[in-house]
């Protein structure tokens, strides 16, 4: 854990625009994703203000079945729409934290408040070489050891590769 000051978010996140599917392009990975491959989060705002946090992804081949973990979030700072909480187990909460968001909701950089965990998402399964690169200079930015980061694999001729879980 490297600490430091609190995490900075995003000013202001529109929780519909946000809604919807994910790509997870890397990952500071917790237990439940370790070695997951065509990982993606689907957002779903409900009628109650909370929101449906689906992880869809495959255990460690393209080969697996695709497997589904469902948790709940919740915004905390309803300011700025960029602090959630999620929990997918009971009692365990994590805290969500948006600390980059491109303008028009094509990538999403969010991180963990304790800087162990952090993940890379975008809306295509891919990213180029230098956005992914700005990127990791925002998380290192924020905190994070970004050498820590692992791509996901999003189709079989990632898997393997430099870089990659």
């Amino acid at each position: 854990m490297r600490g430091g000051p609190p995490l900075e978010t995003v000013e202001r996140v529109d929780l519909e625009r946000y809604m919807g599917q994910w790509y997870v392009i890397a990952n500071i990975p917790y237990f439940g994703e370790r070695g997951n491959v065509a990982g993606r989060a689907i957002y779903r705002l409900r009628e109650d203000g909370r929101i449906d946090d689906i992880y869809r992804y495959r255990d460690g081949s393209f080969d697996a079945p695709e497997e589904e973990m469902k948790g709940v979030a919740w915004v905390v700072d309803e300011e700025t729409n960029a602090q959630w909480k999620v929990q997918f187990y009971w009692p365990i909460r994590f805290g969500y934290y948006i600390i980059g968001l491109d303008e028009a909701y094509e990538w999403a950089v969010v991180g963990h408040p304790s800087r162990e965990y952090a993940w890379i998402m975008a809306r295509e399964p891919e990213l180029s070489n230098a956005r992914y690169q700005a990127l990791l200079d925002l998380l290192e930015a924020s905190g994070f050891e970004a050498s820590q980061l692992q791509k996901v694999a999003q189709r079989p001729a990632q898997v393997g590769q430099p870089g990659f879980q």
